[in-house]
């Protein structure tokens, strides 16, 4: 509601401005504009540095006493990146220590491209480790708007400049204690001038301890050139900036020694404040481009050099509205003059300007000669702002002006016609109804003419521009009205100034391909590059086969590509610079990125299922988008939550809201688990029943659940029992420690009452059971949350949920203990064993002469089972994933005396020597 309070008051200021203009009042602008201004409500937030260093520090304060100027010092910033085929995995981790003798808040700041994902955030305090999990919007920022409501610190992403930025979070650090900060984002690197550029934002604050950007580059095409240096980087650390390229491997590393990194030499203050760029391409050496396989997932890199340029008719459509007064009128007028010298001699072009009444140049469009180059240039000189703003009118002569031009044939033929606007200001006179302007500006051109919108400044409707250059072959652009803002409107013009094909289709093999990203394109311009992605659904597919239809100077061109499958994927298998499974995140990548377009466009039904497809890949990517937060749980009493967040940069409508299905399946039925005594329990699903049996054995044993040689999946659990033992009475064990183990992919998890231990290849993480939190991997997940429930997820294999049980802790006998459920076990093998899972193949019996027993509500009953016959009776079990508390009463045959005949063997066959013995 502030937002669109604010946002209705800025269009009202913008519409008073153009009102004045036209009545000649301007001198009364800024009375008018304030009281807007001043009922509007802005909510800042910004975690400011409690540690101010000085700048320079005395010889006298060198002491071995005075550990540091700083209470909470940064002494490790390391930048990490590995990029593979363009896309780049980026890491970038920070420590710091506490020296004070009382708790300090130790802040991150990270810079990171606007085009970037967050996927991985955590922190380590102490050697806990709290890791970010990715969740839909709506349900992060309930978290984020209660946490806000305690008066508890959030991590936020926010905008902080044209292509960056920035992620902030805060948190409180105990006396003497350190942390370290870990933030990991993916981007692909987009092509421009011949050249990616990876923009990486260094701002330290201060000299630290161990400072260090590491590069790393795999491109299999062969590395043309490399390139790196930064803004900050002066003649003495120039050498410092290491760089190495085989043929297809590049590396840069930038690692300053502390006094290396001072402005002066007894300062404190740091000369590393910038930007490292690293800068590269790759050779090229097929016309079609380059194709790349991995696990099913397909990649292709289309940037055909050495094409004839395709000469363009331009309509320039400027703004000179009553709005665009001041500096933003000065800075149109500078990058137009620049413009206008670019433009090439064999380009044809018109200029209208406009507000309220429409003001071609010419009634045609001109060659670009000296002469007409000339005399565009003194119209755009004179451009002045004044009265409102007829968007619609505009465009359509803009349209027109160029149909007529090519019908009079003044204009040669196989040329591309484009319209560009500037405009910084809603529609407000005219036609003013901006579904109305996008219908009549999409009928008119009819798929003849490119599109591209440029607007100017915060609070312009870029949602509306956007749909009107998505529906007509363009691209819109947000121009920030800062000092650079002429040089942003000049770099867009750059972008789309030399186009070298038109109508661009890409074909693949038909019948093999599902999910494809977009594979029509109405241009390719020099420099640029498109990239195409998908799944190879054909398992027995050997040869990729790719058809590039297009139009270029000289009519139509056919570009082919064919790649053996088998040796494309060999190829990349012992790459050692390859993420995970690269191509399979680019792809995912690119479908959120072309699905977030589609939600500006289309009807109501695509906008929903655009939005419906990209929330669900960005959640099973752990990707933060506009459609997805990262909630991080921060350490302290009270759980306070931080939220990551990705602002959409422009002012957007509500998109409608996508529910999904809760965490775990609530009904019990094909379910079987161990909780409470511990009590097991196992569904038959053909007889729409259960069986259960007590387990009875001293406190210490650890017994096997669940052991499958074909997945390498193992689960053990170790029992507890009761604070003291009471003389003649049995003694209650529980489980207070539970083991989840998968072998193949070198996991071990450690479960207890207190904490959870995540052992993975070399590394390890740590979360205890207060705080919501995620691990997400390859080929698995562990996540908690405040309902005491833990999940781990092996894909494509099982789904193990954990309940902790919460007792008094002054509770003179009883203590905690955990519940073990398997929830999806489907795809566990045949062979698996275990208390557990031997009933995972189903087991069949049969139940004869009920009658009634010792206890009348409980009868008795025959049980033909395995060959044998049992003395069973009928039961109740408590199930506690409803309720963790109370529970939830589950009918079953109780079998007596720890299973006998039911389990394979005795109980003691499934006792094991060690919590992660798994043979």
């Amino acid at each position: 509601m502030l937002q669109y309070s604010q946002l209705l008051n800025k269009k009202l200021c913008l519409l008073k401005q153009d009102l004045l203009f036209i009545m000649g009042y301007a001198s009364v602008l800024i009375l008018l504009c304030f009281p807007a201004l001043l009922g509007a409500h802005f909510v800042i937030t910004e975690i400011e540095a409690l540690n101010q260093q000085p700048s320079v520090r005395s010889p006298q304060k060198r002491s071995t006493h005075d550990v540091s100027a700083f209470d909470v010092e940064v002494y490790s910033v390391k930048v990490d990146c590995k990029v593979t085929s363009r896309f780049a995995h980026n890491v970038m981790s920070s420590r710091a220590v506490n020296r004070a003798n009382v708790s300090k808040e130790a802040n991150f700041k990270v810079e990171l491209p606007k085009t970037a994902f967050i996927t991985n955030f955590s922190m380590t305090i102490d050697e806990m480790v709290y890791v970010g999990v990715v969740k839909e919007k709506e349900v992060a920022q309930k978290q984020y708007e209660q946490a806000v409501s305690k008066g508890q610190t959030a991590g936020l992403v926010k905008a902080s400049g044209t292509k960056m930025e920035q992620f902030t979070v805060s948190v409180n650090v105990a006396a003497f204690s350190k942390v370290t900060f870990e933030l990991t984002y993916e981007e692909l690197l987009k092509r421009h001038r011949g050249q990616y550029e990876m923009l990486i934002r260094v701002k330290p604050k201060q000299v630290v301890n161990h400072f260090e950007i590491n590069v790393d580059i795999y491109e299999p095409q062969g590395i043309h050139f490399l390139d790196a240096h930064g803004t900050f980087i002066t003649n003495d650390l120039s050498p410092l900036v290491q760089k190495t390229v085989t043929e297809n491997k590049g590396h840069i590393f930038f690692s300053p020694t502390m006094d290396q990194q001072r402005s002066c030499p007894l300062c404190d203050t740091t000369l590393i404040d910038g930007d490292f760029i690293v800068k590269y391409d790759v050779n090229r050496d097929q016309a079609a481009g380059n194709i790349q396989i991995v696990n099913g997932y397909f990649v292709h890199f289309f940037a055909p050099v050495n094409l004839p340029q395709i000469s363009k008719n331009v309509m320039f459509v400027v703004d000179e509205s009553g709005s665009m007064w001041g500096n933003k009128i000065r800075q149109t007028r500078e990058a137009f003059l620049v413009i206008m010298d670019d433009v090439h001699e064999d380009d044809y072009f018109n200029i209208i300007t406009f507000d309220h009444d429409i003001r071609p140049w010419k009634k045609t469009l001109v060659k670009a000669t000296s002469e007409n180059i000339q005399e565009a240039k003194e119209i755009i000189k004179k451009i002045e702002p004044r009265g409102t703003t007829d968007i619609n009118e505009a465009i359509l002569d803009a349209v027109n002006i160029l149909k007529d031009s090519k019908k009079m044939q003044q204009l040669p033929e196989n040329r591309v016609s484009m319209i560009i606007l500037l405009t910084d200001g809603d529609p407000t006179s005219g036609e003013v109804n901006k579904n109305k302007i996008q219908e009549n500006v999409k009928n008119a051109i009819a798929g003849e003419i490119n599109l591209y919108c440029l607007g100017f400044g915060e609070y312009l409707d870029f949602n509306f521009l956007e749909k009107l250059s998505l529906e007509n072959s363009g691209i819109a652009r947000r121009i920030y009205e800062k000092s650079d803002a002429s040089l942003q409107i000049q770099g867009f013009y750059d972008e789309v100034a030399s186009p070298l094909l038109s109508k661009i289709q890409m074909q693949y093999p038909e019948n093999a391909i599902a999910d494809l990203t977009k594979n029509t394109f109405g241009q390719y311009y020099n420099g640029s590059e498109i990239i195409v992605a998908g799944h190879i659904t054909d398992n027995n597919l050997q040869d990729f086969a790719v058809d590039v239809n297009a139009l270029g100077i000289s009519g139509e061109q056919n570009l082919k590509l064919e790649t053996k499958i088998p040796e494309n994927e060999e190829s990349f298998k012992s790459q050692q610079y390859i993420f995970g499974e690269y191509t399979e995140r680019l792809w995912a990548y690119l479908t959120i990125q072309q699905l977030l377009e589609k939600r500006t466009s289309g009807s109501e039904d695509e906008k929903n299922n655009a939005t419906s497809k990209a929330l669900q890949l960005s959640l099973q990517y752990n990707f933060v988008t506009p459609l997805t937060s990262m909630v991080v749980t921060k350490p302290s009493e009270e759980d306070s939550v931080m939220i990551a967040t990705k602002p959409n940069g422009e002012v957007q409508e509500e998109v409608l809201n996508v529910h999904h299905s809760q965490t775990f399946v609530h009904g019990y039925a094909y379910m079987k688990y161990v909780d409470g005594d511990p009590h097991f329990m196992v569904p038959v699903p053909a007889k729409n029943d259960n069986i259960c049996f007590n387990i009875d054995e001293k406190p210490g044993v650890i017994f096997n659940l669940v052991k499958d040689p074909v997945t390498g999946i193992v689960v053990n659990a170790e029992t507890i029992g009761d604070k003291k033992v009471i003389p003649g009475k049995k003694q209650n064990t529980y489980f207070g420690k539970i083991a989840v183990l998968n072998n193949k992919l070198d996991v071990k998890i450690e479960v207890s009452t207190q904490i959870i231990k995540v052992y993975y290849g070399q590394k390890y993480s740590y979360f205890t059971w207060t705080q919501v939190a995620s691990l997400k991997q390859k080929s698995f997940d562990v996540i908690t949350d405040k309902d005491k429930t833990l999940r781990v997820v092996f894909e494509g294999m099982a789904q193990f949920v954990i309940l902790l049980h919460r007792v008094w802790k002054f509770h003179p006998l009883h203590q905690d203990y955990l519940g073990f459920y398997i929830i999806d076990d489907h795809q566990l093998s045949k062979q698996t064993h275990g208390l557990l899972g031997q009933f995972y193949s189903g087991i069949d019996y049969e139940v004869i002469e009920i009658h009634e027993g010792e206890n009348t509500d409980k009868p008795d009953a025959s049980m033909l089972i395995k060959g044998k016959v049992l003395t069973v009776t009928r039961g109740w079990q408590k199930e506690y994933r409803k309720d963790i508390k109370r529970g939830e009463d589950i009918p079953c045959w109780f079998i007596h005396n720890n299973g006998t005949g039911l389990i394979d063997g005795v109980p003691r066959d499934y006792i094991v020597s060690g919590i992660f013995e798994s043979k």
